[in-house]
């Protein structure tokens, strides 16, 4: 991978930070912010890089000129940490929700 293929990747992992941090003012008049659209915004984040994965491999296997393996390669893992990513939360929200099952009123 090159030097210029790295930084790009940092970038890009730079600015979903930032976009990640502006999400906490979603609703500026209230204190927390929408779970709900936040979550929402995150599956279609995650359903956007499935499909570009999806999309990257085809391109490569029809062997367009401008697809290469490594754009390939690097799409299909973001894909792959977001939908890992995604896993995670659900796990947390599912144990968070049978924990609030069991607690007695």
């Amino acid at each position: 991978m090159s030097d210029l293929a790295i930084q790009q990747v940092l970038a890009q992992m730079r600015q979903m930070k930032i976009e990640a941090a502006g999400d906490a003012n979603i609703n500026p008049g209230t204190n927390a912010p929408d779970f709900a659209e936040i979550l929402g915004r995150s599956i279609e984040q995650v359903n956007s890089l499935q499909q570009a994965s999806g999309e990257a491999r085809s391109a490569f296997a029809a062997g367009a000129e401008d697809a290469n393996l490594a754009d390939v390669m690097i799409a299909g893992q973001k894909s792959r940490i977001g939908f890992e990513a995604m896993v995670q939360v659900r796990n947390r929200l599912l144990e968070a929700y049978q924990q609030i099952q069991r607690m007695q009123v």
